[in-house]
């Protein structure tokens, strides 16, 4: 079976509004990143991307002490690769954003490409709850894109809308990114654009030709995308900061269940699992 024909699991331990009273397995200090890292390596997982915690709050933070001891412990535990998030959490500035990239030179990092309005929401009534603006103007996306070229760190482009390939499009003829792009899509965000095959299609024909790229989906609509990008020829992302059951009403155990499950889905459409060293290869991960 050739390389083409690997799905590269990545694992999203604990996003930035997913906390223990939701699901006790969301880990919140640097040891317990690492155990679900490893259980997720363990289970398939390549790639682990990472909104790191305040231990004692599960509040997302941009703490580099924080940051660092939760990266030294994941990777004293697995060889896996470390993708950190610049999103972080509400109203981090852009330095403290980009400054775990320029710090800790992780493997990918995540760069969103459009502010937006971002929000938990109740999607059968319509009402919203929490809600942000997030910003990621397109000088940031340079900024951030630059940042990430210097620290040999690929940037994984965030999109939760169509015009925000665009967007990379864009910029991308300025010449700040090392080729090829890598994109990950971001189903079900309120604010963003729903899960639907048709959505899915219109996604994929857009990139550019030599794109690599990967699917997620927020809550019922994680798997469902998982679906999608296995028969399509995409990348599969799950983790308890996406969804936190395994099934409608049923808690996952751990990340690493979520990603079991992946594994599944990748092997029904009849594609292998990447290790690490197949997921460099065909991320094609700068230099170091």
């Amino acid at each position: 079976m050739g390389l083409e024909d690997k799905v590269v699991i990545t694992t999203a331990l604990s996003g930035g509004g997913t906390f223990k009273h939701q699901n006790p397995a969301v880990p919140y200090t640097p040891e317990e990143f690492a155990e679900e890292a490893y259980k997720a390596y363990q289970s398939g997982t390549s790639i682990v991307h990472i909104h790191a915690k305040d231990p004692e709050t599960g509040m997302p933070t941009p703490d580099l002490n924080i940051i660092r001891n939760t990266v030294d412990a994941i990777k004293a535990k697995c060889n896996v690769l470390i993708n950190l998030s610049t999103a972080i959490g509400a109203g981090v500035s852009p330095d403290d954003r980009i400054r775990p990239v320029t710090e800790l030179k992780p493997d990918l990092a995540s760069l969103n490409t459009n502010t937006m309005n971002f929000a938990l929401a109740d999607h059968k009534t319509g009402e919203i709850g929490i809600e942000i603006i997030f910003e990621n103007t397109f000088a940031m996306i340079k900024r951030f894109a630059n940042e990430m070229r210097e620290a040999k760190t690929k940037p994984e482009c965030e999109v939760y809308d169509i015009g925000h390939v665009y967007n990379v499009e864009l910029i991308r003829k300025q010449k700040v990114f090392e080729e090829p792009l890598h994109f990950q899509f971001v189903f079900g965000v309120a604010g963003g654009i729903p899960f639907s095959p048709a959505n899915f299609i219109r996604f994929t024909e857009s990139l550019p030709k030599d794109a690599t790229w990967s699917a997620c989906g927020v809550g019922p609509h994680s798997f469902p995308a998982a679906f999608m990008s296995a028969i399509m020829g995409g990348h599969i992302r799950v983790g308890l900061e996406d969804n936190i059951n395994i099934t409608r009403g049923v808690k996952a155990k751990g990340n690493y269940e979520l990603v079991e499950k992946a594994v599944q889905i990748a092997k029904l459409a009849e594609r292998e699992i990447a290790t690490v060293e197949e997921a460099k290869e065909f991320l094609q991960l700068p230099k170091r």
